[in-house]
């Protein structure tokens, strides 16, 4: 956005790219002619595509409600589209810290100072949200992500990769060895004392583990993506080996989940969750949470075999990871190589450059609208595809005329500020 989730000028891109000046603040860096305009433009159009993922979470048909290709489209978006947010959010966090290179010195402290400040604004623009629409919102949950990224922001691809693939490994068992030990009492006697959670129904505990999107299983994502950013995806030796990491990541982690967790291994466990809570009626588009509302002290310890979305297992993160990078890869080859398709795609691009006013935006409308959300009772795929057209439309129309949208504007103004950082 994301989800996530600094303009400066560049250079003429050929007359079949998008303007530099249309591009969003995470990609707008010094661009040349050629494969590494492509390569930022990739970035936004699989920026677009969490969007509409989201949207389908949000407003589109429950999975039970669904059959043949609608079924595969409403079970790849659910919980893959919030971890291709997240993922990108730790490639956007290396347009910031310095792309190939980390900044250093003066920069690199200034650019850290960005980075905190727009934590700080995210967990508090997710606070807010989180009042209306419960813990559905993922933006509190970046703004933890981003300040746990800032030691590693100078790291090199490789220690990136080590660190994602430990905590892949481990985060799992340590969070259910964690909230086995969280009794009702025990949450209580936190959030007592949790500033956050006596304004949302999200606190600090949830943030950090309990919640929809919790950093201790979800950083890997955001380690993957700083990761994806330290790498030449204008390279084509790159981009096959990256696609055939992402395949393998997803055909051994989902496989392996099968063959030990049986049939139902993959199944997604938003089609068992309660819904977000808060007047807004999100449904649940993590599986963090414990299914039929049940404590965590209650979840088998075979749970930790399966690997539908957001089990938030080994097996899920990994199968996650692999299917985040095919499509960014994929965005990236097809912005490079197929320039008609790019010129074709400029509307669902721009959608990308917004992304933050796209996902809060489409909140916001719901409410405004009454709009159904995507719960047992919705049927039509008609909201969702007049979501997508309306969005489309307005971010095409919005790019013509500003280089931002309107809250990554805001978003820019507010790290202004770190230029005075000495």
């Amino acid at each position: 956005m994301t989800q996530t989730q600094p303009p400066r000028e560049t250079p003429a891109p050929p007359e079949n790219s998008p303007r530099p000046p249309r591009t969003s603040p995470e990609s707008a860096v010094p661009a040349s002619p050629g494969p590494s305009m492509g390569r930022l433009v990739g970035v936004d159009l699989a920026r677009a595509l969490a969007v509409f993922g989201m949207y389908v979470v949000h407003i589109g048909p429950p999975l039970s409600a669904t059959t043949g290709v609608a079924s595969w489209i409403r079970y790849i978006a659910d919980g893959h589209s919030s971890v291709l947010f997240a993922t990108l959010a730790g490639f956007s966090l290396m347009l910031l810290a310095g792309r190939r290179e980390p900044k250093t010195g003066l920069a690199g402290r200034q650019a850290k100072a960005r980075i905190a400040i727009r934590a700080v604004v995210l967990l508090a623009l997710g606070t807010v949200m989180a009042i209306e629409y419960g813990g559905v919102i993922i933006l509190g949950f970046y703004g933890i992500y981003f300040l746990l990224a800032l030691p590693l922001v100078r790291l090199r691809a490789r220690t990136l990769a080590i660190i994602a693939a430990s905590l892949a490994l481990v985060t799992p068992q340590l969070a259910f060895a964690l909230t086995s030990l969280l009794t009702p009492s025990v949450q209580q006697s936190i959030n007592t004392y949790d500033p956050l959670r006596h304004l949302s129904e999200v606190g600090v505990l949830d943030l950090l583990l309990t919640g929809f999107y919790p950093a201790l299983t979800w950083m890997p994502f955001v380690i993957v993506g700083m990761a994806l950013g330290r790498l030449d995806l204008s390279s084509g030796t790159v981009q096959r080996r990256l696609a055939a990491l992402g395949a393998a990541l997803t055909v051994a982690a989902y496989g392996m989940s099968l063959l030990l967790a049986g049939k139902d291994a993959l199944r997604s466990l938003a089609e068992d969750g309660p819904s977000s809570g808060g007047s807004g009626s999100m449904p649940l588009d993590s599986g963090s949470m414990p299914p039929d509302g049940g404590s965590f002290p209650d979840m088998p310890a075979s749970s930790l075999l399966a690997a539908g979305p957001h089990s938030g297992t080994t097996f899920d993160i990994i199968g996650s990871v692999g299917v985040a990078i095919l499509v960014i890869v994929g965005a990236t080859v097809a912005m490079d190589r197929l320039p008609r398709m790019r010129r074709l795609a400029k509307p669902v691009i721009a959608v990308g450059t917004m992304s933050l006013t796209a996902y809060v935006g489409h909140f916001l409308a719901q409410s405004a609208l009454s709009t159904p959300a995507g719960t047992g009772t919705q049927q039509s795929w008609l909201p969702l595809i007049m979501y997508v057209l309306g969005v489309t439309l307005f971010a095409a129309v919005w790019s013509r005329f500003f280089r931002r949208g309107p809250l990554e504007y805001l978003l820019n103004a507010a790290t202004k500020p770190a230029k005075h950082i000495r």
